[in-house]
C-alpha cells in the first residue's frame, strides 16, 4: 500500500483541526473495565462534551480483554490457553482467548461516544500505561514483541476486536496501542518492524477503511529499533507525545516560553516529514502541579494549541481527562505525576486546560477555519547522521522561526526533496551523508538553489571546491566561538567542541571569529550559493537555557542571512522574534496569516507586508493601533491580506 492509498480519515490533508483528551474513568482510571460504572463513563463523557472535548483516545486494557493464561505440565513445558481454570470456548471470541464481557463494555463506551459526538481513536495493545505494564498472565516476564507466542494471541485479539467493533460509528481510527515501544527493549529494527506489520496487518484485514495510527512515542531517525521511517511505512498516521518532563532538550526552560510553545508543533512536523505520512499530538501536558500552576498550564496548552493548528499538526490530544488523586493501584500509588494530570478535578470542575480547549474549538467555529490551507515552507532542513537529530531539528526549527520563515524536514538518506534552499544543521562525525545523497544536493546547489551548512566538527567531501575555503585546522575547542561581523550588527557566542580554522580561498567572508578569522562564509557554486558557519549553533541552543529569550545571543540572525541569500522573500513580516508568523494561501488573491505570541506576557509589533498585498481585516484578534497589532500572552491572532490592485 502506497502512502497515497493509505486511509487517513480525520487525519486527511485538508480535514478539521481536532482537540480532546485521553480517557480513562475518573472513578477508577486503569481499572475501569474491571470495575465498571456506566452511569459514571456518561456523566464523564457528558461532560467532556459540554467542555469541548471532540475526540478521545480509549484503552481496551490488554489483560482484562484477553484475560488468558498458559497451564503448563512436567518441566514447565505448555499444554494450553485457559481463562484461569476454565477452557477457552470454542466460539470466535474463546479462540481469540478475549472475554465478551469485556467487549460489550467497549460497545456501551462507544454508544455513550456517539450520543455525546465525541470520535474515538482505540489504542488495541494497551501493555503499557502510565509507568505500569499490564499483560495477561500468560506473557508475564515474556517480551510481547519478539514472542511468536505473544504476537500470534495479539493478532487474535486485535482481529476480533477490530472484527467485532468496526460498525461502531464512534470510531474514528485504530492505534497500535499505548506506546508499545515500552512493552519490551530491543535493539533491532525489524523486531519492530515485524510487530508493527503483524499489528497494522491484523487491523486492515477486518478494517481497511479505517487509519491505522502508530501509538509509538520517541521515534529517532536512525538509531534503536524505532524509527520514524519504519513507524511511517507500517501505519497509516504518526504521532507524538511532547512531554517537557521526557523529552531531551525541553525541561531546558519554562513551559509557558518559546522552546516549549513549539515543542508539539516541531516534533510533530519531524514525525510528519520524515514518516511521508499525516502527523498529529496524540498525547500532551504538564504533567501535573509539580511541573507548572494549572494558570500556566492552561495557558501552555493554548499556545501549543495556536501552534499546531497553524503547523498543519491535525489534532491535539491532552493527557488525560481527569484527575486521579483517589485511587490507591499502581500506578496512581507508584508515581505522584500521574495524578493531577487531569482536565477536570475529581470533583468534575473544570481546569483552565479544558477551558482553553473549549474556548480554542469555539474560535475555529467562530472563524469557519477548522479547515485550514497549508501554511508555507521555505527551506528543507537535511537531518544528517552521527548527530542529536532530534534537537537539531527542534533547534532549526524554532531558528528559522524567530528568523521569519519555515522549514519541512528530510533525512540524509531518503530522496532529495525539491527547494531552492537546503539547511544542513550542525554536521558532525565522518558518517555524514551517503556520497550519492550528497552529490545529488550538490546537483541542486549548481542549478541555482542554495545550500547553508553548519558544522559540528563534521566531515563532508567534495568541500573545498563547493564552499570556497579549506579548514586548515580542527582541534578541541578551549573557549566559547565567536560569531561577528560589523556589516550586519552581530556579535553572538555558541558553545562549540571543536574549532576550525578556516583559509578563504575564494568565498565572501560573512562574519568572523574572535581572532578575525573568517567562521561564516559565502561562495558561489554553479548558478547556486553554498554557505558555510563553522559553529554548530543548532546544537549550542538545544544544550543552553534560555537560548531563545529576548535576552539571549541572536543566533537567528545568521539563519535570516542565510535565508536572504537564498532569495527567501516572504510576503508578510514583524520585527519581535518570539512573534511568530505563518502564511497561508487561500487563494491567488488572500492571505492568511497566524501571528502567535510565544511569551507568557502581552506583546505589540508591527506586522508590515510586501508592496503588492496589503492588511484586509482581523480575522481573529483585536484590531491594529497606532503601535501595531496586539496580541494576548500566549495566544495567536488571524489577519487576512489581500492583493494589491
Amino acid at each position: 500500500m502506497t502512502d497515497a492509498e493509505k486511509p487517513q480519515g480525520i487525519f486527511a490533508p485538508g480535514s478539521e483541526f481536532f482537540v480532546g483528551c485521553n480517557y480513562w474513568a475518573s472513578h477508577a482510571g486503569t481499572a475501569m473495565w474491571r470495575d465498571w460504572r456506566p452511569e459514571v463513563v456518561e456523566a464523564d463523557f457528558r461532560l467532556l462534551a459540554e467542555n469541548g472535548v471532540e475526540v478521545a483516545r480509549v484503552f481496551p486494557l490488554w489483560p482484562d480483554f484477553q484475560p488468558i493464561q498458559a497451564l503448563t505440565g512436567g518441566g514447565q513445558s505448555f499444554v494450553e490457553m485457559r481463562f484461569g481454570e476454565r477452557p477457552l470456548p470454542d466460539t470466535p471470541a474463546g479462540r481469540a482467548g478475549v472475554d465478551e464481557v469485556m467487549v460489550e463494555r467497549f460497545r456501551e463506551l462507544c454508544r455513550v461516544a456517539e450520543a455525546n459526538r465525541i470520535k474515538l481513536i482505540v489504542g488495541l495493545v494497551t501493555g503499557w500505561m502510565s509507568g505500569r505494564m499490564h499483560v495477561p498472565p500468560a506473557f508475564e516476564r515474556v517480551n510481547v514483541i519478539t514472542d511468536p507466542t505473544a504476537i500470534r494471541w495479539q493478532v487474535r485479539m486485535v482481529r476480533y476486536l477490530v472484527r467485532e467493533l468496526r460498525g461502531c460509528p464512534a470510531i474514528a481510527a485504530w492505534d497500535l496501542g499505548n506506546e508499545c515501544n515500552c512493552m519490551a527493549w530491543s535493539d533491532s529494527p525489524s523486531e519492530a518492524w515485524c510487530w508493527s506489520n503483524a499489528i497494522t496487518s491484523a487491523v486492515r484485514v477486518e478494517d481497511p477503511d479505517r487509519p491505522v495510527v502508530s501509538g509509538m512515542h520517541s521515534l529517532q531517525c536512525e538509531r534503536g529499533a524505532w524509527t520514524i521511517q519504519d513507524q511511517g511505512e507500517v501505519t497509516d498516521v504518526l504521532c507524538t507525545h511532547p512531554y517537557p518532563l521526557f523529552t531531551p532538550h525541553c525541561g531546558t526552560d519554562p513551559v509557558n516560553t518559546m522552546r516549549n510553545a513549539f515543542h508539539a508543533a516541531a516534533e510533530t512536523r519531524l514525525y510528519g516529514d520524515i514518516g511521508g505520512v499525516p502527523a498529529f499530538v496524540e498525547e500532551a501536558g504538564n504533567l501535573g502541579p509539580s511541573q507548572s500552576s494549572d494558570e500556566v498550564a492552561g495557558n501552555y496548552l493554548r499556545n501549543m494549541l495556536w501552534n499546531c493548528f497553524a503547523h498543519d499538526c491535525r489534532g491535539l490530544l491532552w493527557w488525560c481527562a481527569n484527575d486521579q488523586t483517589l485511587l490507591e493501584h499502581a500506578p496512581y500509588d507508584w508515581a505522584a505525576v500521574e495524578r493531577e494530570l487531569g482536565l477536570l478535578r475529581v470533583d468534575r470542575t473544570p481546569k483552565p486546560t479544558i477551558r482553553a480547549m473549549k474556548a480554542f474549538g469555539e474560535i475555529l467555529d467562530r472563524t469557519g477555519l477548522r479547515r485550514l490551507p497549508a501554511f508555507r515552507r521555505d527551506a528543507v532542513v537535511i537531518l544528517t547522521q552521527s548527530q542529536d537529530q532530534w534537537g537539531v531539528a527542534y533547534a532549526s526549527f524554532l531558528l528559522a522561526k524567530q528568523a521569519g520563515f519555515d522549514v519541512e524536514f528530510q533525512y540524509a538518506g531518503q530522496p532529495l526533496k525539491p527547494s531552492k534552499f537546503y539547511i544542513m544543521p550542525s554536521v558532525s562525525g565522518t558518517h555524514v551523508i551517503p556520497a550519492r545523497c550528497y552529490h545529488a544536493l550538490l546537483r541542486e546547489v549548481e542549478n541555482g538553489a542554495t545550500l547553508f551548512v553548519s558544522s559540528d566538527g563534521g566531515s563532508l567531501e567534495p568541500f573545498s571546491t563547493v564552499f570556497g575555503i579549506d579548514i586548515a585546522t580542527r582541534c578541541k575547542a578551549v573557549a566559547e566561538t565567536t560569531i561577528r561581523s560589523e556589516e550586519r550588527e552581530f556579535d553572538v557566542r555558541c558553545r562549540a567542541e571543536y574549532q576550525l580554522n578556516l583559509v578563504n580561498r575564494r568565498a565572501e567572508v560573512l562574519a568572523v571569529d574572535i581572532d578575525d578569522d573568517p567562521i561564516f562564509t559565502l561562495c558561489g557554486y554553479g548558478r547556486g550559493k553554498a554557505l558555510f558557519l563553522a559553529a554548530p549553533i543548532e546544537r549550542a541552543a538545544t544544550e543552553t537555557p534560555r537560548a531563545f529569550f529576548p535576552e539571549a545571543p541572536e543566533l537567528y540572525r545568521l539563519y535570516a542571512t542565510a535565508a536572504e541569500a537564498a532569495g527567501v522573500n516572504r510576503r508578510v513580516f514583524r520585527t519581535n522574534p518570539l512573534l511568530t508568523l505563518t502564511e497561508h494561501e487561500l487563494d491567488a488573491d488572500t492571505l492568511l496569516v497566524i501571528a502567535v505570541n510565544n511569551t507568557p506576557a502581552l506583546l505589540t509589533d508591527e506586522i508590515t507586508s510586501a508592496p503588492e498585498w496589503v492588511f484586509d481585516s482581523m480575522v481573529w484578534g483585536e484590531p491594529p493601533v497606532e503601535h501595531g497589532f496586539t496580541v494576548q500572552g500566549n495566544a495567536g491572532a488571524i489577519l487576512k491580506f489581500r492583493r494589491a490592485r
